[in-house]
């Protein structure tokens, strides 16, 4: 075989491969990640742990946009639903209007929200929560520590995920990513029952 047919087999075969990389990397991964930001986000998945065996509770301090103190033990006794979330994320977004209608309906039943905001300075945050009308604060964790108490409950790459703590502190279920607010009041309303 001379030079020039094998050099067209080999140039055929480096196209042929080329072809099948770039259309692997064309796959529609745009339900998976943020347009914008490169974030993975979680696919929906809701959770509920039965009250025998829910975890320790969880225990983290922050200060609100705001400059308020909250502490998560101070919540205890409460229901408390924490939501991650950061300004730029777009099911972040989406789902903002249900979740601040849901702490409106839920604020006189002994249910408190907190926004714990991964990435964000207080300018684009109270940006966001000013646009959507969001009512309940939200604390800053880009270092970290927020998300570092709840390991092993929030995939640190999952943006957005909600946990609903039970009155003692402990995750009683959790939805990694966008919620469905059925399946979110479903679940507050569980463990107020409870």
């Amino acid at each position: 075989m001379s030079a020039t047919p094998r050099r067209r087999i080999l140039q055929a075969g480096a196209l042929a491969a080329t072809g099948a990389l770039l259309a692997a990397c064309a796959t529609d991964t745009s339900d998976r990640y943020g347009t914008d930001t490169g974030f993975v986000s979680g696919d929906g998945v809701a959770t509920e742990i039965d009250a025998a065996d829910r975890g320790e509770p969880i225990a983290f301090t922050g200060t609100t946009y705001e400059g308020d103190a909250f502490s998560a033990e101070e919540q205890r006794g409460h229901v408390l639903v924490l939501n991650v979330w950061y300004a730029a994320c777009a099911p972040c977004r989406k789902e903002a209007p249900e979740l601040a209608t849901i702490a409106r309906d839920y604020a006189d039943k002994d249910v408190t929200f907190l926004g714990i905001n991964v990435r964000d300075a207080a300018g684009p945050a109270q940006s966001f929560e000013k646009n959507f009308d969001v009512p309940y604060p939200s604390v800053p964790d880009t270092d970290a520590q927020i998300m570092y108490a709840l390991r092993g409950q929030v995939a640190p790459n999952a943006v957005p995920s909600t946990l609903v703590l039970d009155p003692e502190g402990r995750v009683a279920a959790r939805i990694s990513g966008l919620i469905d607010a059925s399946t979110l009041r479903s679940m507050i309303d569980r463990v107020l029952g409870a």
